[in-house]
């Protein structure tokens, strides 16, 4: 049972970009980004999200801390609802969530020096008195993200990837937050610095008792990192569950669809290997039913008009919810 306090909640999130067309640039629709979405990361957890590109993950990501005003739902952050936080209330709430970028090259300002970019958090909130308390602070957060400190001194451009995915990590942990979303932060990298990134971001979790909404295409990357999983398509959540149970028992065709397509030496020959055939549909004009059906192995008829709900299944004890209408 997990006893831990719950640091965020998401109730029946939504999120829709409108569509413009015509001669008067009339709205003709709507792109389904985020819909319906409910979800929960307790304190210290990290929360892993995957889904091929286009399924609304990171919109999700950004809709949560409010980069994008939500079109309905609710957002409650230590029990206290911040979805209708106007800007003021927001930039103080900023000190407790915080996000790091999927591109460590255009996140960071190439006119700056990394010592004027890490001093950012710390003028804007009036963190610190006098400047040579901000230069102690500045040197120990660089230092530990794996820095030396005459990386203050240097710009943007003088790092590799790596180090610059560091210095925006750094950027992020400055104002010593409760949550940070994590938007696809290896994806951009070589695999080599992958795996040093993911073992710091865990090392900053554990020291400093984070939370982490860890966005990602590569389930093999949410394994390493994440405690419970959500797996999002075509804009709403099909299955979440403990990172235990979605590896070792997925219930869900598409979530087995994404495990059978990780690399590995067993799979090379075999032919029984669930393969997702076809695009994924368009998120302004979802399928009817099942938003799965056009691409799914097992779909009958039922699937085709009814709407599955995102519901509890039987599996072991733990809470595992699945929108499938033909899981048991």
């Amino acid at each position: 049972m997990n006893n831990k306090e719950t640091l965020l909640e998401i109730q029946n999130l939504k999120k829709y970009f409108p569509i413009h067309g015509g001669i008067f640039s009339k709205k003709i629709g709507d792109v389904y980004a985020v819909d319906d979405v409910t979800l929960q990361l307790k304190k210290g957890e990290t929360l892993g999200i995957v889904g091929e590109s286009g399924c609304g993950k990171s919109t999700l990501g950004k809709t949560i801390i409010k980069l994008y005003e939500p079109d309905s739902g609710k957002i409650l952050f230590q029990n206290e609802d911040i979805t209708n936080y106007n800007h003021s209330k927001m930039r103080k709430l900023r000190q407790n969530i915080q996000i790091i970028f999927q591109d460590p090259f255009s996140s960071l300002n190439p006119r700056m020096t990394i010592q004027e970019i890490l001093s950012e958090p710390f003028d804007i909130h009036k963190i610190f008195k006098n400047k040579k308390e901000k230069d102690q602070e500045l040197k120990k957060l660089v230092s530990e993200v794996g820095l030396s400190e005459d990386a203050l001194l240097r710009y943007p451009h003088e790092f590799s990837g790596g180090q610059r995915q560091r210095i925006g990590i750094a950027r992020a942990i400055a104002l010593k937050p409760k949550l940070i979303v994590c938007d696809e932060p290896v994806s951009a990298l070589d695999v080599s610095i992958q795996s040093q990134i993911l073992n710091l971001l865990m090392d900053l979790r554990d020291k400093y008792h984070l939370s982490y909404i860890f966005i990602a295409h590569d389930l093999a990357v949410v394994e390493h990192i994440s405690d419970h999983v959500a797996v999002m398509y075509l804009g709403q959540i099909v299955e979440y569950t403990t990172k235990k149970q979605l590896f070792q028992n997925p219930k869900h065709p598409y979530t087995k669809a994404l495990l059978e397509s990780i690399p590995s030496l067993e799979k090379i020959g075999k032919k029984d290997l669930q393969v997702l055939s076809g695009e994924i549909p368009s998120p302004s004009n979802p399928p009817k039913g099942c938003r799965f059906h056009t691409r799914c192995p097992i779909a009958i008829d039922r699937c085709h008009s009814e709407v599955p709900q995102l519901l509890p299944k039987t599996n072991q004890g733990e809470k595992h919810l699945v929108r499938c209408l033909l899981v048991e």
